[in-house]
């Protein structure tokens, strides 16, 4: 099972105890102590015996996984479409097209942007031979 190994030794050194000593306290194998604190993995009776051995209680030694946030920006486009609606993608050349709609895209997926949802106009909503393509892309804050 996966514990905190930051939790042991925060512990072991607030008692001002080396591996060795925490190791003796708790009845453990130096080798076991030394691998618990590196690799936060550990048996139900050694996280027993570690628990005991600082008076805590064993879920106080339970590995919790951080939750990361993400943030998103959004961006909405509207640009001219040769994709016909029966037609299909990219197949039918309007005379005043083609208007290149991929490249328009690839050139926004270049700058990071996804695609989140892509809306073909129709006659019956006015927007025949355009597209609105709402784009997003993950916020990276620089620390």
């Amino acid at each position: 099972m996966k514990i905190d190994a930051d939790v042991v030794i925060q512990l072991r050194n607030e008692r001002s105890w080396s591996q060795d000593e925490l190791a003796v306290s708790s009845g453990l194998n130096l080798r076991t102590v030394q691998r618990i604190e590196k690799e936060g993995v550990i048996s139900l009776q050694s996280k027993k015996a570690l628990a005991a051995a600082f008076d805590i209680d064993v879920k106080e030694l339970d590995y919790v996984a951080p939750v990361l946030e993400k943030n998103y920006e959004y961006q909405t486009v509207v640009m001219k479409s040769d994709v016909g609606w029966i037609t299909g993608w990219g197949k039918k050349e309007l005379a005043a097209g083609p208007y290149q709609l991929d490249e328009m895209i690839n050139r926004y997926a270049s700058e990071g942007w996804k695609v989140h949802t892509l809306t073909h106009g129709s006659t019956v909503h006015g927007g025949s031979g355009q597209v609105m393509i709402l784009f997003e892309r993950e916020i990276v804050e620089q620390q």
